[in-house]
């Protein structure tokens, strides 16, 4: 959220008048046409910027002002901040003419980047940059005296070829690849000239080249990379880093269709083999064609700065990008070997050093996913088990770093990218959910999103139950998470520091800390599947962590749960047999009570539940038969309405509509019987009406529901119907009675009384009301709608005429 001042400023731009606007554009035209550059001119063009930028529309300027602010871009004498500007403006405004910005490029290379991110931007199709790529090429190919063009020129080409990779043409496509091949491969060895003072009495001298370092201070006696360093660069070092910058995108864009030699096609089949591949000698590849060529300088240099990687750097901010250089080596060498499998065995006895190497060390865990990458890519290819790769990724990276927000983003989408190959070939992928899990109950709004495209891949019949409990109890998680870190930083004797965390937070440390406990976290911070479904005492552990749940974190995870449950209910409801439908079903009777008691967490889940046990039993009806027992026993207990109406009234719906011998051949009269007492004792005793009782504490949908289902039950069992006539005759009692008109609106005490003298009269015709009441399994089908023969609209109109024509039927 931004700040009540800059609100303030943002609502004012948006707000402006567009005559204001042009008024204010005159101003700022004047201005840009003074010879020097004040500060009231850039604190305009600042305020500018924020008015074309505020809205989601584009804001349309004088054409006299834009084409100023395409001269001023041109101008290489304008000061930075002035060219920043006029970019930023333009960008956001209605698009200027693209050609015209085009039609004079100039030479200058601040000037020229400003420029063609603007054209960049603004650009409709291909034919609008064609003119900007063709001026790139040419820079390119020209050797300028200062050589910044061709520096600020790849930047450039590789965001123009990713959005249109079309619009270079071979020929220019293997242009660009030697450039590339020249700029890694042979930039110099020396440091830049750097200037010295020669002192008072002389002028300033050019200090001798110094050879370049390593990271670990030892001169470099190889090639150079981005981790050679100096104290100042040629130009042709800076092109080397701009060139392995943009490598990846490039190889992806471009080294799709194969090689295009002969004579490689010629030593296909001796390339297959390993010392084919180890004899391969660097003079062999000046045969190569601009794009197998690149493909070998590219895997040479790769495989260099992996090689440099292994030295002890001096300074930390080297050590930092020689994780980078790892990550971007590995992950190009893989692109390389997707290109061309004879890069696999030269590559694999490098990437399984390296990995030997940072296994185990947890500060290089995001290295581990390009190398994880590779072996799911080349694993089968190089004939090498990985088992034991994704085994360690999978086991311990999440335990260890699950509070790194970029490595949790990374490994999910790692996870997404190869969903259904590791599916398939991991074992342990879907095993590892509740590792995976840890990623987003710590980052829970930062990860929903790719959650709710991963999850389906989690979900199997073997532990589907297990992940069911698990997403139930994932704001648990987040609190021992939570209590895991505060636990590992403050000492247990240091009482003063837990009491500053508040006299809550400091409970649950001393509980996390307990050994009686210990077994419910370990079961929680669980790695992997397998150990059990969940845990006898749930409910202690609620009340062990019952001090977390307003942890803001606790709180924020609780939220992304009813979204995860949805996404696995749809999932599992297409791959689930019975057996699992009827621990599904088990489940949701079972934790509708036990669920952490987190603000607003209970009732929204509950609403879950409550959609998906109908969409349960609507696949699998017999359902309600087959656990008639903990249904009966649920569904008898008032104590459940006041806790889960909502939950409470559905189990009620799906009993009067699937308890039916339509539904189930095993659906005797007694089983029927006894969830119609059972209802109605649960409806005699919220409906008792004493002086000194309390208003009702639920809604009248509950008690419309109960009477209906008793009424659909009694049509099922025609000797009920006595008993269920009976009672609804005393609900208008019931519905007029002093604490139930207090506590209901007159349309809610009328809705009762209406549904109660519907069904009385239904069930004066048995076999009309079974009919109206428990339609066939068809009766949502279109022809109960269409066809006037056979319309439940046409027989519920017979029926109406037929009552009131015989209107003792009645009731008084």
């Amino acid at each position: 959220m931004y700040a009540a001042a800059t609100e303030s400023l943002i609502k004012q731009a948006r707000e402006i008048k567009e005559e204001e606007l042009q008024r204010f554009c005159g101003r700022i035209f004047k201005l840009l046409h003074t010879k020097d550059v004040s500060g009231e001119t850039v604190d305009s063009l600042q305020r500018l910027h924020l008015i074309v930028s505020a809205t989601k529309y584009a804001r349309e300027l004088p054409s006299d002002l834009v084409l100023k602010l395409q001269a001023v871009l041109g101008s290489s004498s304008c000061p930075e901040q002035l060219l920043v500007l006029s970019s930023s403006i333009i960008r956001e405004s209605v698009p200027p003419s693209v050609h015209s910005l085009c039609s004079d490029l100039s030479q200058d290379s601040r000037t020229f980047s400003y420029v063609a991110s603007v054209v960049l931007s603004q650009a409709g199709n291909k034919e609008d940059v064609i003119p900007l790529c063709h001026h790139l090429l040419k820079s390119l190919e020209s050797r300028l005296s200062d050589g910044l063009i061709s520096k600020h020129a790849l930047p450039i080409l590789s965001k123009m070829t990713t959005a249109y990779p079309e619009i270079l043409t071979d020929d220019q496509v293997n242009l660009v690849s030697r450039k590339l091949v020249d700029w890694l491969r042979y930039a110099s060895m020396q440091q830049g000239a750097s200037m010295s003072s020669g002192g008072f009495f002389s002028g300033p001298r050019t200090r001798q080249p110094a050879p370049l370092m390593e990271v670990d201070g030892v001169v470099t006696g190889d090639f150079f990379t981005v981790l050679c360093v100096g104290q100042s660069y040629t130009e042709d070092q800076w092109m080397n880093m701009y060139a392995f910058s943009m490598i990846k995108s490039w190889l992806l864009t471009y080294d799709t269709d194969g090689t295009t030699n002969t004579e490689s096609d010629d030593r296909s089949e001796v390339d297959s083999s390993v010392m084919s591949m180890l004899s391969a000698t660097s003079s062999s590849s000046r045969l190569l064609s601009p794009k197998e060529r690149l493909r070998e300088k590219a895997f040479e240099y790769c495989q260099r700065l992996i090689e440099q990687s292994d030295r002890k750097a001096l300074k930390r901010m080297d050590t930092e990008l020689q994780k980078a250089c790892i990550i971007e080596s590995v992950s190009i060498i893989d692109i390389i070997c997707g290109e061309d499998p004879s890069y696999v065995y030269r590559a694999f006895p490098c990437i399984k050093a390296l990995y030997g190497r940072l296994n185990g060390d947890f500060t290089y865990a995001r290295a581990l996913l390009p190398i994880a990458q590779f072996y799911l890519n080349h694993s089968e290819t190089a004939a090498v088990d990985s088992e034991a790769v994704f085994c360690q990724l999978f086991s311990h990276c999440p335990t260890e770093q699950f509070n790194d927000p970029m490595l949790a983003f990374e490994f999910v989408q790692f996870c997404l990218l190869n969903s259904s190959v590791l599916q398939d070939r991991v074992t342990n992928y879907r095993q590892s959910f509740p590792n995976l899990l840890k990623f987003l109950a710590w980052n829970s709004s930062g990860l929903i999103a790719e959650f709710v495209e991963l999850l389906p891949s989690l979900v199997a019949p073997d532990t589907a139950i297990e992940l069911l409990h698990t997403l139930l109890d994932l704001p648990c998680l987040a609190a021992t998470l939570d209590l895991q870190q505060r636990s590992a930083c403050y000492q247990a004797s240091d009482r003063t520091t837990w009491d500053q965390q508040g006299a809550k937070v400091a409970a649950s440390l001393d509980a996390f800390r307990q050994p009686s406990y210990r077994g419910f976290f370990l079961y929680i911070l669980r790695p992997e599947a397998g150990t059990g479904d969940t845990i006898d005492r749930l409910k202690l552990l609620h009340e062990i962590l019952a001090d977390m749940a307003e942890s803001p974190r606790v709180v924020q995870c609780a939220q992304v749960v009813p979204v995860l449950l949805h996404v696995y209910f749809n999932t599992v409801t297409q791959k689930a047999d019975e057996k699992l439908m009827n621990q599904l079903l088990l489940v949701l009777l079972e934790r509708s009570s036990l669920l952490y008691n987190i603000k607003t967490f209970n009732a929204e889940v509950q609403k879950v539940f409550s959609t998906h046990l109908q969409a349960l039993c609507k696949l699998h009806p017999p359902l309600i038969v087959d656990q008639s027992r903990e249904i009966l026993e649920f569904a008898g207990s008032p104590a459940n309405i006041y806790s889960k109406e909502d939950f409470y009234t559905h189990v009620v719906w799906v009993i009067g509509e699937f308890l039916s011998v339509s539904y189930d051949p095993r659906c005797t009269v007694e089983l029927i019987t006894s969830f119609f007492e059972s209802l109605e004792a649960v409806l005699f005793e919220i409906t008792q009406v004493r002086q000194s009782a309390s208003p009702p504490s639920y809604s009248p949908r509950l008690i419309t529901v109960l009477m209906t289902t008793l009424a659909k039950l009694a049509t099922r069992s025609q000797d009920l119907i006595p008993r269920a006539s009976l009672f609804l005759s005393k609900m208008r009692v019931f519905a007029r009675s002093g604490p139930v008109m207090a506590c209901y609106s007159e349309e809610d005490t009328e809705e009762i009384i209406t549904r109660a003298h519907e069904l009385i009269n239904l069930l004066k015709l048995p076999n009309v009301a079974q009919f109206v009441l428990a339609p066939s399994a068809g009766g949502d089908g279109p022809r109960w709608h269409r066809d006037t023969n056979a319309s439940l609209p046409q027989a519920m109109r017979a029926v109406s005429g037929l009552l009131h024509r015989h209107s003792s039927f009645l009731p008084t």
